[in-house]
C-alpha cells in the first residue's frame, strides 16, 4: 500500500512540475508581446497575415496550456480527445510562421538585431523542429515520459519570438540569435535538472529535444552563410522595403533601449 502511494504521489509531483514548466513558458510568451505592445514597439494596425498568425500562434499556447491543466487535474479522457486537434493544428502553425517570417523580412527587413540570412533560414528550420518533436511526442503519447518531454522540447522552440521580445537582444550583435537559442534551451535544461534530482538520471526524450533543436540550427547557419544562403535571401528582399537595410544586424541611428 505504501509502495503504491509512493508510485502515485511522484506520477502526481512529475504531473504538477510539467504544468507549472508550461505555465511558465507561456507566461513568457505572452510576457513577450504584452511588452512590445505596451512600450508602443508592436501595433495592430498591421495587414492581415499578422493577424491570422497571432490567432494560430496563441491558439497553440492555449491549447497547450490546456493539455497541460487537464491532465495536471488526472482528466485524462478529455485531455486525449482535445489532444487530436493537435494534429492539424501543427502544419497550420508551421504554414502560418513560415508565411510570417517571409512577410515580415519582406515589410520590414525583419528585427535588426538578427542577420536577415540566419533569420531566414533559421525560422523554418526551428518550426520544422517544433512539429518532429510535437508528432513524434503524439506518436508516443501511451508512454507518458517520453510524450511529456517530447512536448515541452517542440515548445520551447516556440518560446522563442516571446523570450526574444524580453531579452534585450540589441545588446548582443552579432550573436543575439545564438543567445535567444540559449534562452529556450533552458526550459529543456529545467527538465534535465528535475530528472536528475527526482529521478537520479535524466530522460532521453531531453537530449533528443534539445539535439535535435542544436543541429537544426547548425544546418541553418551553415545554410544562411553560404553563398546561396545569402543569394536567395537577397533574391527574396529584392525590390521590397526589407532590401533597405544592411543584411548583417545593425543598430538603427540613434536606437535607444
Amino acid at each position: 500500500m505504501a509502495t503504491t502511494f509512493g508510485a502515485r504521489s511522484a506520477h502526481d509531483a512529475e504531473r504538477r512540475f510539467f504544468f507549472v514548466l508550461s505555465t511558465v513558458m507561456s507566461l513568457c510568451i505572452v510576457a513577450g508581446f504584452a511588452l512590445n505592445l505596451a512600450l508602443g514597439r508592436s501595433t495592430f494596425a498591421v495587414p492581415l497575415v499578422y493577424h491570422l498568425h497571432a490567432v494560430v500562434f496563441f491558439g497553440w499556447v492555449a491549447l497547450f496550456m490546456a493539455q497541460a491543466f487537464l491532465i495536471d487535474r488526472n482528466n485524462v479522457h478529455l485531455h486525449r480527445r482535445l489532444g487530436m486537434v493537435a494534429f492539424a493544428w501543427v502544419p497550420l502553425m508551421v504554414v502560418m510562421g513560415i508565411v510570417m517570417s517571409i512577410t515580415v523580412m519582406r515589410r520590414t527587413g525583419g528585427p535588426f538585431f538578427f542577420d536577415q540570412n540566419q533569420f531566414l533560414f533559421s525560422n523554418p528550420l526551428h518550426l520544422l523542429c517544433f512539429a518532429g518533436l510535437t508528432y513524434w511526442a503524439l506518436k508516443v503519447r501511451r508512454h507518458a515520459g517520453w510524450h511529456r518531454r517530447l512536448l515541452i522540447g517542440g515548445y520551447a522552440v516556440l518560446t522563442g519570438p516571446g523570450l526574444g521580445r524580453l531579452i534585450p537582444l540589441p545588446l548582443a550583435i552579432p550573436h543575439a540569435w545564438h543567445l535567444m537559442l540559449l534562452a529556450i534551451m533552458m526550459f529543456p535544461v529545467a527538465g534535465m535538472i528535475h530528472d536528475k534530482i527526482r529521478k537520479g538520471r535524466v530522460h532521453p526524450a531531453w537530449f533528443w529535444s534539445v539535439g535535435v533543436v542544436l543541429l537544426a540550427q547548425v544546418a541553418a547557419d551553415i545554410i544562411a552563410y553560404s553563398p546561396l544562403g545569402i543569394a536567395l535571401t537577397e533574391q527574396l528582399l529584392a525590390g521590397t522595403p526589407g532590401s533597405a537595410r544592411p543584411m548583417e544586424a545593425f543598430l538603427p541611428p540613434g536606437f535607444a533601449m
